[in-house]
């Protein structure tokens, strides 16, 4: 059976066509439906911290300016790196990461980001949310993700670890010290 491209999408155009040892060389583990689904989640959440990190890194103001500015640019790394890391776990599954800003803007569960200069304190605060809600997405299909497939669940287990910590970080800046009894 012969399979034709399609010049636009560079995709096969005959679905029922017979996959090639050399089209699919790989015999491993293939995701369901329901793993992709949810680390296909994990990943636009990862994607859509990146962007509104970069935000809040343009457009922050005010008391210790630089040092936040210079944090937002290490979370901003690790969500870039982490939903490098996820996307590439779909693939080595056989799935297809979707992380198209159509996609990513319609399916995060992150809130929209303020436009314009955000005070450093508004922004530790928004900032915090942001990061808790994606370590909320990812315990959220973590039980799912473990167990169909471990090794994909040992990935979250990484970023979540990184992301509490980096919220950890962040918050502290707004917190007063505790009152001693």
């Amino acid at each position: 059976m012969t399979t034709t491209i399609d010049r636009a999408t560079k995709a096969p155009t005959d679905a029922g066509a017979k996959t090639t040892r050399r089209q699919n060389a790989e015999r491993g583990f293939k995701a369901s439906k329901e793993l992709t689904d949810n680390l296909q989640k994990v990943l636009v959440d990862l994607i859509e911290l990146h962007l509104q990190g970069k935000q809040a890194h343009w457009n922050v103001v005010g008391k210790n300016f630089r040092d936040l500015h210079l944090q937002l640019d290490e979370i901003i790394d690790a969500a870039r790196e982490f939903s490098d890391v996820i996307a590439e776990r779909l693939r080595a599954l056989h799935a297809v990461p979707d992380g198209r800003s159509d996609t990513v803007a319609a399916t995060t569960t992150l809130p929209e980001y303020p436009n314009g200069e955000i005070d450093t304190a508004v922004t530790v605060d928004l900032i915090t949310v942001r990061l808790e809600a994606v370590v909320g997405t990812m315990r959220e299909v973590h039980d799912e993700v473990d167990e169909a497939d471990p090794t994909s669940a040992d990935l979250l287990h990484a970023v979540i670890e990184k992301l509490e910590q980096y919220a950890w970080m962040v918050s502290a800046e707004n917190r007063a010290p505790a009152k001693r009894s």
